[in-house]
């Protein structure tokens, strides 16, 4: 499922908590954006025809909540991201990033203790 990244912000806001109004919606959205309450509306409707979000009715409103979980939705976009540009392989994703962007010390100390991780849980096998 394509989420845009507009969409992605209306999903944080139900990742976040759930079930909300689009009205709750609208005001969680209202200080981080400069959008307008119609476009939140159009962009909820966009999330339910997809299937990202489901709705029950609640007296004269609907109360909007995720239909797939945030972690499943991850995983989902980074496997596509990765076959997509890498051709499935994490590796030379790793290397893309260590040629063009700036990793700090603290992200290269974090995958140091990924990759030593990996290694026990192999040596456990």
């Amino acid at each position: 499922m394509a989420i845009s990244e507009a969409e992605s912000r209306v999903m944080d806001v139900l990742w976040s908590r759930s079930p909300l109004s689009a009205d709750d919606v609208v005001a969680a959205l209202a200080d981080h954006t400069d959008w307008h309450d119609k476009t939140i509306r159009t962009l909820l409707n966009r999330l339910l025809r997809k299937g990202a979000l489901t709705h029950e009715r609640d007296g004269r409103r609907y109360l909007y909540k995720p239909a797939v979980r945030r972690e499943e939705y991850v995983s989902q976009e980074s496997r596509s991201l990765i076959d997509r540009l890498f051709g499935g392989r994490v590796a030379p994703m790793l290397a893309h990033f260590r040629e063009h962007e700036a990793l700090s010390e603290d992200d290269i100390a974090a995958l140091r203790r990924l990759l030593d991780d990996i290694d026990r849980e192999e040596g456990d096998a």
